[in-house]
């Protein structure tokens, strides 16, 4: 169930294994959440996730690795410090760690995205604020504000 802080419904079990069959458009039609992310396979090290998005997820980055994104239909929109990337079906982008981003889709969009299993943990208000109690307040004064209220 998704988090109303974080409304996204985010599933982390890999639904498929080699040689099976993978039918994007089929599975994202099953979809009635506005911003769903569900791992597809494991490839070599990454996973490929499948995204079915509406509106916009929060500003955030990963420490370790880049961040793949490839959209099937509708358009992205990858928010950065400096520019706005807009990306159109058959379009991909690669965000590199360390880059603090946002995604948005001002319409139903289908992505799919390529990354680090999520043991590679991303930096997010939510996980910033919990571990912030252990590791003093100073790490979220200076993180805070790459993040949007």
């Amino acid at each position: 169930m998704a988090d109303p802080i974080f409304p996204y419904e985010t599933r982390l079990n890999i639904l498929h294994q080699p040689l099976e069959l993978i039918d994007i458009p089929k599975f994202a039609e099953t979809v009635d959440f506005k911003w769903f992310n569900q791992t597809l396979c494991k490839v070599n090290a990454s996973v490929v996730r499948i995204g079915v998005i509406e509106g916009e997820y929060h500003w955030h980055k990963h420490d370790q690795d880049d961040e793949f994104f490839y959209v099937v239909s509708g358009r992205l929109l990858i928010d950065l410090q400096d520019r706005i990337v807009e990306l159109s079906p058959g379009q991909a982008f690669v965000v590199p760690r360390s880059v603090v981003h946002r995604t948005r889709a001002p319409e139903r969009t289908v992505i799919l995205m390529v990354k680090m299993p999520e043991s590679s943990r991303q930096v997010t208000r939510k996980n910033v604020k919990k571990r912030s109690s252990t590791r003093g307040a100073k790490r979220w004064t200076n993180l805070k504000r790459f993040f949007v209220n």
